[in-house]
């Protein structure tokens, strides 16, 4: 186990340096004054030259990339007017269109994706696993064919839609709940909570339905097994068949996924947080890409491949731990 999480670890890491050295070319050293991106269009020529010397760009390619990954492990110093300030690791670059360290934009929208992903995650898990479970055990009933329908409903809503439709349905029409607007969980947890439903919802609901057809699928796999008939033969009661052993081999790939699944949503869940207007992750991508601030866009695109990177990793040692079979491969 130590070996596999090991060489696991070390996968990781080389994914992140190659993923670093992917997004530090694509997008400054693609075509184009990387420069004139970062400063913003209201910059003067000499005011550009001056960003070009702060940020290095006048040095090699490679030079370049190593004062890159230096400021992700040790830090760096930028200009700033007449101040000098020191960008602690992890240094994702300087904001001149925000005047602010990158670092700092997304450590302030994180808490909100963390927590929409969540929330999320709870409710797909609940609807998802539940469901797949239901379905499995009445298989060729009524109640696999409503479940079924739900999954294929769940499954063609596109997450906009049904965003749209939940809020003209609660906070429109019935009027249950007022429109969201995100609350800090340290304002307020009641308020945070109760403005972050419908979006957990949304998200958590149009995730459920693969998890459900996961969850069928190896719950019917796992009752097929010969140690399943075996326990039934002996006369172990129908409950226990299946919370204490054919759940356990459903639970395994659930597990993975649901790592890869919140990882991706730390930045993947870009529709969400504009419909509803939550300053995540996803929010502020949008908000970097319209204004063309460059040094915005890396750092959250660097973030949210580290996310799924770390992930993914997650994911396989979660596996490994529920299935020591994969440690052993």
């Amino acid at each position: 186990m130590t070996r596999f999480v090991l060489k696991r670890t070390a996968g990781a890491l080389l994914v992140l340096l190659l993923l670093s050295a992917a997004v530090y070319g694509l997008f400054y050293l693609a075509p184009g004054d990387p420069a004139r991106l970062a400063c913003g269009e209201r910059c003067n020529p000499q005011q550009i030259a001056q960003v070009r010397e702060q940020l290095g760009l006048n040095d090699p390619v490679l030079t370049q990339y190593g004062h890159f990954l230096q400021g992700l492990v040790a830090g760096r110093d930028y200009s700033a007017g007449t101040a000098v300030l020191h960008c602690d690791a992890p240094c994702l670059g300087f904001s001149y269109q925000n005047d602010q360290q990158v670092t700092e934009i997304i450590l302030d929208r994180l808490p909100a994706t963390f927590s929409l992903a969540l929330g999320a995650l709870v409710i797909w898990l609940v609807i998802g696993v539940g469901s797949g479970v239901l379905s499995a055990l009445r298989r060729g009933g009524l109640t696999e064919r409503a479940l079924t329908v739900l999954t294929l409903a769940a499954t063609g809503t596109p997450v906009f839609i049904l965003g749209l439709l939940l809020l003209m349905a609660v906070c429109a029409y019935l009027q249950w709940l007022p429109f969201p607007t995100y609350v800090p969980f340290s304002d307020d947890p009641e308020q945070w909570a109760w403005n972050l439903l419908l979006p957990w919802v949304t998200l958590g609901f149009f995730e459920s339905a693969k998890y459900a057809r996961l969850t069928r699928s190896s719950t019917l796999e796992t009752l097929a097994e010969d140690h399943i008939r075996t326990f039934r033969a002996y006369g172990v009661g129908e409950r226990a068949v299946v919370v204490r052993h054919a759940l356990r081999g459903a639970v395994p790939p659930v597990v993975a996924l649901s790592a890869i699944d919140l990882g991706t949503m730390m930045g993947g869940a870009v529709l969400t947080e504009s419909l509803f207007g939550i300053p995540g992750l996803g929010k502020t991508l949008i908000d970097g890409v319209r204004v063309v601030d460059l040094p915005v866009v890396v750092g959250v695109v660097l973030v949210i491949g580290a996310a799924v990177v770390v992930a993914g990793a997650l994911a396989d040692l979660l596996y490994a731990a529920a299935d020591r079979r994969v440690a052993l491969a």
